[in-house]
């Protein structure tokens, strides 16, 4: 049980070890940097800009690209490019991703998207392809929206797809589902956002060969509670100063999912690529059904799946991450 009087001791001493750790990544360690292109649907949900957040904060991880997915994908890229220019992240390539029409979700962060800068003509298929061609074997995919881009480019070419490292992914529901908070039981496996979005995406990289690692609802519906929240919204650095005005700007549009408190989903992949004790896996195989769930069914596994993440471990990085000087 967390008891909410300790929760600024656990603040602190989160940013404490996570500085320490920080400041012992050595040189070597720096040359061997894991490389990632990251597919995401920012904008909509805040998660995505959490998660951007405690990328730009990780000196381990290379970004390679960012590629936006999902509904107005040119609007999305725009956000990202403010988001890293005003972090002092410009030189990040940002590539534009298939738009879709039909989004039911509300671009909640639109505001602060329209005061980025116009993104170069550059797609996101073509982005992926192009650099995994390059260095076979040495890029992860990480994939925080529906599948869209990564459908198209499994179509287009199955063969250089196939030589990524590795697909890290948040989507589906294998074991439960959404539920409001950890005091109630989890609903029985839904139909997760990510994948029902984009069903036939997400058939073709369940059947890809690629390896992946799964990260559905089960291990990721990790709140940023009132204590955490306030100490990143007003620590005063230029990714938390983001983070705050996309925040308010979420909270102030309507959603249908309303509330104040950040469910973290996206997030918990990037901390499994800092720590792998965030999210122990399990090997299992998956079907994505026409419907959109994500079905455990026998035969060969093709994906490692998080059932249960270990949420100290979690707040321990992320905190640290964001409270830290900026790397």
């Amino acid at each position: 049980m967390a008891y909410p009087h300790f929760r600024p001791l656990r603040v602190a001493l989160s940013t404490l070890a996570l500085s320490c750790a920080m400041l012992t990544v050595s040189a070597s360690a720096a040359s061997e940097r894991q490389q990632v292109i990251v597919d995401m649907d920012i904008g909509d949900d805040i998660d995505d800009s959490f998660a951007l957040a405690l990328l730009l904060q990780s000196p381990e991880i290379e970004i390679v690209g960012i590629t936006t997915a999902w509904g107005d994908t040119v609007l999305r890229a725009s956000m990202v490019e403010r988001m890293l220019r005003e972090t002092g992240h410009s030189g990040i390539p940002i590539a534009t991703g298939i738009a879709t029409t039909g989004n039911p979700q509300p671009f909640t962060q639109a505001r602060y998207a329209q005061r980025g800068q116009p993104v170069p003509a550059l797609p996101a298929v073509d982005f992926m392809l192009e650099h995994i061609r390059r260095q076979p074997g040495k890029i992860t995919l990480l994939a925080l929206g529906p599948l869209t881009n990564v459908g198209a480019a499994i179509e287009r070419d199955a063969a250089t797809f196939g030589k990524l490292k590795q697909v890290v992914m948040m989507g589906g529901s294998v074991r439960s589902g959404y539920r409001k908070s950890q005091y109630v039981p989890a609903r029985p496996a839904d139909k997760e956002y990510n994948i029902a979005s984009e069903v036939k995406g997400a058939q073709r990289l369940f059947t890809s060969g690629v390896p992946i690692v799964m990260m559905p609802v089960d291990s990721t519906q990790i709140r940023l509670d009132e204590v955490e929240r306030n100490a990143l919204l007003g620590h005063g650095s230029p990714v938390t100063d983001a983070l705050a005005l996309m925040y308010h700007q979420w909270i102030n549009a309507y959603q249908p999912w309303s509330s104040n408190m950040p469910s973290l989903f996206d997030v918990v992949p990037v901390a499994w690529l800092l720590d792998s004790s965030v999210c122990n896996t399990t090997p299992l195989r998956i079907a994505v059904t026409d419907d959109g769930y994500t079905r455990e069914v026998a035969g060969k596994p093709n994906a490692a799946v998080c059932l249960a993440s270990n949420q100290s471990r979690f707040f321990d990085i992320f905190m640290g991450r964001l409270l830290a000087d900026q790397p």
